[in-house]
């Protein structure tokens, strides 16, 4: 199908970054509609894309567009979709943007509306490096998704996965640069505190975890040899409390997800 227009419901963080992601990239050529019930969430996205049509509390509007994306979070999506389903097209394509949430839910939610993808993006996705699982019902076709792909893909990878992965997928790849970012900012702060100028920290930092992923990944070794190899380790003694945060934390997490 050709995409003509397209919706929103939701105007927070994930909806900020696709329409941010796909301006830099300069595909969003069609009209785009956001409905939210925070005016100053709307106020904030009238600043950064004065183009875009706003609603406060009004789904209808996005719901009758092409292409729809639900950009809620879960305990707010089952009070919404009985809400919108007499307003989809019958040959739009419903794009739900939430873990947990399954497609049979969404579809039985819509009153068996059934034209249903799920994606789990990730906040890389604001450059065109995210990268953003999916998963399409049956209903649609081979053109569906190749419509859906050509809106997406400016964004990053979208690699087609089983729906019973996307939880995983939203633990690992969606909230994992929280893991992470605020360290590296922390080692760029000390960076520049130990003289080197902010170019030569992003660069230094930047060429580290760069190479530090393909030697991960791609150099054969077992994770005893690659912690080998740098004799010393500054942080060592803690790794152990590291790993268990992130056990924990991610294991209760995941389990939350999928029940």
């Amino acid at each position: 199908m050709e995409i003509k227009s397209v919706g929103f419901i939701g105007g927070g963080r994930i909806t900020q970054i696709l329409i941010e992601g796909m301006k830099r990239a300069k595909s969003l050529n069609v009209p785009v509609v956001v409905s939210d019930t925070n005016q100053t969430a709307l106020d904030a996205l009238k600043t950064r894309f004065p183009n875009i049509t706003l609603h406060l509390n009004d789904n209808a509007a996005p719901a009758k567009c092409d292409l729809v994306f639900l950009a809620l979070h879960p305990p707010a999506i089952g009070g919404v979709l009985p809400q919108i389903s007499s307003f989809l097209k019958p040959q739009a394509i419903f794009v739900s943007l939430a873990p947990k949430i399954t497609i049979a839910a969404l579809a039985q939610g819509l009153n068996g509306y059934s034209r249903i993808a799920r994606v789990i993006p990730n906040a890389p996705s604001i450059i065109g490096r995210g990268f953003n699982p999916i998963t399409f019902s049956e209903t649609l076709s081979e053109s569906d998704r190749q419509s859906l792909h050509a809106i997406l893909s400016p964004l990053g990878d979208f690699p087609e996965t089983p729906e019973n992965l996307l939880e995983a997928y939203a633990i690992v790849t969606a909230m994992g640069p929280t893991y992470f970012w605020f360290q590296w900012s922390e080692l760029k702060a000390l960076a520049i505190e130990f003289g080197l100028s902010e170019l030569e920290a992003n660069i230094g930092i930047c060429k580290m975890l760069g190479g530090a992923v393909e030697t991960m990944f791609s150099s054969g070794l077992t994770e005893a040899q690659m912690l080998d190899l740098i004799p010393l380790k500054p942080i060592g003694e803690d790794e152990p409390a590291i790993r268990g945060i992130l056990k924990s934390k991610l294991t209760a997490l995941f389990n939350k997800l999928k029940n």
